[in-house]
C-alpha cells in the first residue's frame, strides 16, 4: 500500500469519525427526557422516515460515492496482486459498516444523555422506594390474593417469617368428599451442633433441645432442612407456634414480600428482608410523619417519571393507618390511585435500556447485515474490475 492511499484511507476515516461524532451530539441533544421514556422506547429504531433516518440515507450514499469515486480514479491505476486486492476488500468491508451505523452513534448520544439525567444509582433509589411502598399501592381487589397477601409472607419481626402447616379433617372417615382443612404457622428457627452429637443424639443435644422446648423425636418431625457446614449441621425446623391472624402488629401491609423492580446489585431476599423491615418501622415504630414523607417521596417520583396519579400524600396516610387498625375491613377505599400499568412499564424499559440496550433493534438486524454485505460487494466488484481493466501490472 503506497503512501498516497495511505494518506487517503486515514482522511476517509477520519471523515467518518467526525459524522459518528456529530450524530452522537445529535443524539444526546434531542434525547426528550424521562418522561417521554416508555415500553416502545429503544434506543434508536431505523424508521425509514423520520429526520435521522433521511439524513443517514444521504449522507451514507454522498459519503460513499465520492469514496469509491477517489478510490478508482486516483489509487487504482495499477493492476495489484491478490493479497493487496484482499486487503482492499477488507477496508472496503470496513468503510461499509462505518458508513451505515451513524444511527448507531446516535443511540449511544441518547443513552449518554439518559444516564446524565437518571444515573443507575438514582435509579435504584427510586426502585427502593417503590419496593418499600408497592404494598399501599394495588389496586384494592389486589388484597384479597392469598398468592401476594399471606403470613408466609411476613419476614419481620421476630419470630417471622413462618411456615404454614395445612391439616385435613375428614367428617366421615368413608367419604372422602367432606373435609375441611386448617392451616397453623410455625416460626422457622436455625439450630446448630456438631455433626457426631446429632447423630448419636448425646445428652449434651438433649440438652439444647430440652432448652428450646423440643424433644428429639419432635425435632425429627419438626425438621425443615438439614446442611452439613464443617463438623457442624445446621438444622432448620419448625419452632413455636404463631398466631398471624391474631397479632395485633400483623397488618396486611406486612404480607407481602414481592418487589416492584428488584436493584441489581442487592440478592433479591436481602431487599425483601430490608424492605420488610422499613414497613414494619414506617407502620409501628416510626410517627405518622414518616410515612407521610415516603408517600410525598412517591408523589415526586411519579411527576419525574410522567405518570398520572390521584394520589394525595395526607389522605393515603389516613387511609394506611385506618387500615392499619382495622384487620378485618376490606381496602375498597383507599385512595392510592395512579397509572400502576404504566409506571411498570416505565420501570421495564428503563431496566432494558441500562442494562439490555438494542443499539442495533433486532427488527431491522437483518435488515442492516444484508445492507452491509450488499454495499460491500457493490463497492468491492466496482474495484475489482476497475483493477483488472488496469493495463499495468503494479511494481514491486
Amino acid at each position: 500500500m503506497d503512501r498516497k492511499l495511505k494518506l487517503f484511507l486515514i482522511k476517509s476515516f477520519t471523515v467518518l469519525f467526525f459524522i459518528h461524532l456529530a450524530y452522537f451530539i445529535y443524539g444526546y441533544v434531542k434525547f426528550k427526557g424521562l418522561q417521554e421514556i416508555n415500553i416502545y422506547t429503544e434506543f434508536y429504531r431505523f424508521k425509514f422516515y423520520d429526520d435521522v433516518s433521511i439524513s443517514h440515507f444521504f449522507i451514507s450514499g454522498l459519503f460513499l460515492f465520492f469514496f469509491i469515486i477517489v478510490l478508482l480514479r486516483n489509487h487504482s491505476k495499477k493492476r495489484d496482486e491478490l493479497s493487496k486486492i484482499l486487503g482492499t476488500g477488507i477496508i472496503l468491508l470496513l468503510v461499509s459498516f462505518l458508513s451505515l451505523t451513524f444511527f448507531i452513534s446516535y443511540s449511544f448520544g441518547l443513552n449518554a444523555k439518559l444516564r446524565t439525567e437518571l444515573s443507575e444509582k438514582n435509579l435504584n433509589k427510586d426502585k427502593t422506594l417503590l419496593n418499600v411502598l408497592q404494598p399501599f399501592l394495588y389496586n384494592y381487589t389486589s388484597y384479597s390474593s392469598e398468592k401476594l397477601f399471606n403470613p408466609e409472607n411476613i419476614l419481620y419481626p421476630r419470630p417471622y417469617p413462618v411456615i404454614e402447616q395445612r391439616d385435613t379433617l375428614y367428617y366421615d372417615p368413608n367419604n372422602r368428599d367432606y373435609y375441611s382443612t386448617e392451616s397453623s404457622y410455625y416460626s422457622i428457627d436455625t439450630l446448630r451442633m456438631l455433626s457426631n452429637d446429632h447423630k448419636k443424639l448425646s445428652n449434651k443435644a438433649r440438652l439444647v433441645l430440652d432448652f428450646l422446648g423440643l424433644d428429639a423425636n419432635e425435632l425429627e418431625k419438626r425438621i425443615i432442612s438439614e446442611k452439613k457446614i464443617g463438623d457442624s449441621t445446621e438444622i432448620i425446623f419448625k419452632g413455636v407456634e404463631v398466631h398471624p391472624q391474631y397479632d395485633e402488629k400483623m397488618c396486611i401491609f406486612l404480607e407481602n414480600k414481592n418487589l416492584f423492580s428488584p436493584v441489581r446489585t442487592v440478592p433479591e431476599y436481602r431487599q425483601q428482608y430490608q424492605n420488610a423491615v422499613e414497613r414494619y418501622n414506617l407502620l409501628y415504630k416510626y410517627s405518622q410523619d414518616s410515612l407521610l414523607y415516603s408517600f410525598q417521596r412517591l408523589d415526586v417520583l411519579l411527576k419525574k417519571y410522567n405518570i398520572e396519579t390521584q394520589i394525595i400524600p395526607k389522605e393515603l396516610t389516613k387511609d394506611v393507618f385506618y387500615y392499619r387498625d382495622h384487620h378485618q375491613e376490606p381496602l375498597n377505599a383507599i385512595r392510592n390511585t395512579y397509572e400502576r400499568n404504566s409506571l411498570k412499564e416505565k420501570f421495564a424499559t428503563l431496566d432494558r435500556l441500562f442494562y439490555k440496550p438494542n443499539y442495533l433493534h433486532p427488527s431491522i438486524r437483518q435488515i442492516f447485515i444484508s445492507t452491509v454485505i450488499s454495499v460491500w460487494l457493490i463497492l468491492f466488484l466496482l474495484y475489482l474490475i476497475w483493477n483488472f481493466r488496469s493495463r499495468k501490472p503494479s511494481s514491486k
